[in-house]
């Protein structure tokens, strides 16, 4: 097994630890940043995307695999900046106004990054200026919204709305996502995509930030 399918395979089992002291040797052997984020890192978080997906693995798996993917990208990051390797894209993510969950923004978040976007978590409760304002500021292509109650979820228009009339409309795309959320209420308020759960909206963003 090469020492980047050794990479892949830590990061599934969640050994955060081996991926850190992996991608420290491979880049003293002078293995290509690029290279060790795409077939190490990246290649290892997708898997686990997909069988998350297929609830072969669960919340918690999804949480340790994120976390030894955040000790490999430690190391990487410097490395990656130097070498001029730019994120697929942008993301702000945040939960609505007058809503305090964040476990399904969290996996939303680490599976962006695993899909190999940048991401700016502005929390939660966080009201519609709050996404325009940091998509605005950190020149961003997607804005992830999420809602986990039926009273809060009417809040995401809001966010669609101040959208629409700010100058990044058109230029920035919004998906939203959460339990009580559907495609058909996606639909209804304007918004450019819905992902049933967190490995989902890392595909859907990637579609929709093309």
């Amino acid at each position: 097994m090469s020492k980047l399918d050794q990479i892949a395979e830590s990061l599934m089992k969640g050994k955060a630890n081996d991926v850190k002291a992996l991608v420290e040797q491979v880049l003293k052997e002078g293995e290509n940043p690029g290279k060790i984020l795409n077939d190490g890192l990246l290649k290892g978080m997708s898997v686990i995307g997909e069988r998350f997906k297929k609830n072969e693995v669960y919340v918690p798996e999804v949480l340790i695999a994120a976390r030894a993917m955040k000790a490999g990208m430690q190391i990487l990051q410097p490395k990656l900046t130097s070498a001029g390797v730019k994120p697929i894209g942008i993301a702000v993510i945040g939960t609505v106004k007058g809503d305090l969950h964040d476990i399904g923004k969290n996996l939303v978040g680490m599976m962006l990054e695993g899909g190999g976007f940048k991401v700016v978590d502005i929390g939660i409760d966080a009201d519609p200026q709050k996404f325009i304002d940091a998509a605005k500021t950190n020149n961003a292509s997607i804005i992830g919204v999420s809602a986990l109650l039926t009273t809060t979820m009417t809040n995401m228009k809001a966010v669609v709305d101040a959208l629409k009339a700010s100058p990044l409309a058109g230029k920035v795309k919004i998906m939203i996502g959460g339990a009580p959320v559907t495609q058909a209420f996606c639909d209804e308020i304007g918004a450019n995509g819905y992902a049933p759960d967190a490995a989902s909206a890392a595909d859907l963003a990637k579609k929709i930030s093309g």
